[in-house]
C-alpha cells in the first residue's frame, strides 16, 4: 500500500478521496488549512494530518520539511468566475495563488526528498479545454497547472520520478454548490474520488473523468476555434437567459407573497 500526501484534504474532492483511500488500506496525510476538519480526520484510521496554508511558501516548507511520501496529491485550489463589466486583478491574483503558486510550493517543499518510483499527481480541469464564460482565472489557473505537469514529467523522466495529470469535470462539492449555471453531468465527490483513486494507482499520464462528459469535452476541443468560440458564445447565451428567468421567476414569487 502507498503513502499518499493530499493537499486540499478538509473538503470536498480531497476529503473524499483522502477517506477513500484510508478505507482502501493507504497511509493518508490529509493536509488542509482547517483544524476542526482536520482533527476529525485524525480520527480515521490510516490518515494522520497536516495543518499549513498552501499559499504561504514558508510555512508550507516548514509544514512538509520532515514528511515522506510515495503520491502526492496536488489537489488543493478555488474558483472564482469573472465579470468582463468590472474585472479584478486582485481575483485573478487570489485564484493563481492558490490554483499555480500554492502547487508550486508544495512542490518545491516535496520534490527535493522525492525519489526513483515516487509520484506527483497534479489535479487540474476540463474547463481548460474550452473557452468557457467567466473561466478566465480559474480556465487560465488550470491550463497553466497542466502545463506544469507536463513539463515537470518531462524534466524528472530522467529521476524515474512519475507525473501524472487529472482533469475533472463537474464534481458536487462546497465549490460547485456556489455555482449558478447548469453542470451537466455533474457527479458526487465520493464518485469522483473512485476515479482519481484508479487513476492515480494506474500508470497513465493523463487521466479524465467523468467518462462520457470528458470525451465530449476533448472532442470539442479538438474542432476548430471559431467553432469552439461559436459554441461557448452560445452556451454563454444560454446561461444569460436561463439567469433572466429565474430572476423573473422570483421576482413573480414576492410580487404574489406580497
Amino acid at each position: 500500500m502507498a503513502r499518499i500526501l493530499i493537499t486540499g484534504a478538509t473538503s470536498g474532492l480531497g476529503e473524499s478521496l483522502a477517506l477513500l483511500a484510508a478505507q482502501n488500506g493507504h497511509q493518508v496525510i490529509a493536509c488542509g488549512r482547517n483544524e476542526d476538519k482536520l482533527a476529525e480526520l485524525a480520527q480515521c484510521q490510516n490518515i494522520e494530518t497536516c495543518r499549513f496554508d498552501v499559499i504561504d511558501e514558508i510555512s508550507t516548507r516548514e509544514a512538509l520539511n520532515d514528511i515522506r511520501c510515495d503520491i502526492a496529491v496536488l489537489n488543493a485550489g478555488t474558483c472564482e468566475y469573472v465579470d468582463v463589466s468590472k474585472v479584478e486583478p486582485d481575483m485573478f491574483k487570489r485564484v493563481f495563488d492558490a490554483n499555480v503558486f500554492g502547487v508550486v510550493n508544495v512542490m518545491g517543499a516535496l520534490l527535493p526528498n522525492f525519489k526513483a518510483g515516487n509520484k506527483v499527481v497534479f489535479i487540474d480541469s476540463l474547463a481548460r479545454l474550452l473557452p468557457f464564460t467567466r473561466s478566465q482565472a480559474y480556465g487560465a489557473s488550470k491550463a497553466a497547472l497542466n502545463y506544469i505537469a507536463k513539463t515537470m514529467e518531462v524534466d524528472l523522466a530522467d529521476k524515474g520520478i512519475k507525473v501524472q495529470s487529472i482533469s475533472p469535470g463537474f464534481v458536487k462539492t462546497p465549490l460547485t454548490d456556489k455555482n449558478d449555471f447548469p453542470m451537466p453531468m455533474l457527479i458526487s465527490s465520493e464518485q469522483a474520488a473512485q476515479y482519481m483513486l484508479d487513476g492515480i494507482l494506474s500508470n497513465r499520464s493523463s487521466v479524465y473523468f467523468p467518462r462520457r462528459f470528458s470525451a465530449i469535452i476533448r472532442f470539442l476541443n479538438l474542432l476548430p476555434e471559431f467553432i469552439q468560440r461559436k459554441l461557448c458564445v452560445s452556451m454563454r447565451q444560454q446561461a444569460v437567459n436561463a439567469a433572466k428567468k429565474e430572476l423573473e421567476k422570483n421576482n413573480a414569487k414576492q410580487e404574489k407573497n406580497k
